[in-house]
């Protein structure tokens, strides 16, 4: 199902404290740092609403885990890149229309708490 203009439902998986190798200055490479990651996967929860089957509806509880793989491995340079790779994470689930993904790199400035980056994608833009 593509996704279009009409209202989807809302999953939110907040304040997911990763770490991780980000960063572009060598002693940001040396080791893992904190990333704080919150998702807004857009799906349509009708069916499992009414249902009440775990098989009806996304199962955050496998997305979290595979982001959590993802973030684990990954040795991005950009907050950017990393924001689209957990995305893909993300919509790799059939039932995920659309996602919106924060990434936030705490001491990432020395008098900012952290810098964030927030993407959205969907099946059209994905890729």
């Amino acid at each position: 199902m593509a996704c279009d203009d009409r209202k989807l439902d809302k999953i939110h998986i907040r304040d997911l404290r990763l770490r991780c190798i980000i960063g572009v200055c060598e002693e940001e490479r040396r080791g893992k740092q904190d990333v704080l990651i919150n998702l807004t996967l857009h799906a349509d929860l009708r069916t499992p609403g009414r249902s009440d089957r775990i098989e009806d509806t996304v199962d955050y509880g496998a997305v979290e885990k595979r982001v959590i793989a993802t973030v684990d491995q990954s040795s991005c340079l950009l907050v950017e890149h990393l924001a689209e790779r957990i995305a893909q994470v993300c919509l790799d689930d059939p039932r995920v229309e659309r996602v919106v993904v924060s990434v936030d790199k705490p001491g990432a400035l020395p008098f900012a708490r952290s810098v964030a980056v927030e993407i959205t994608r969907d099946r059209q833009t994905i890729g």
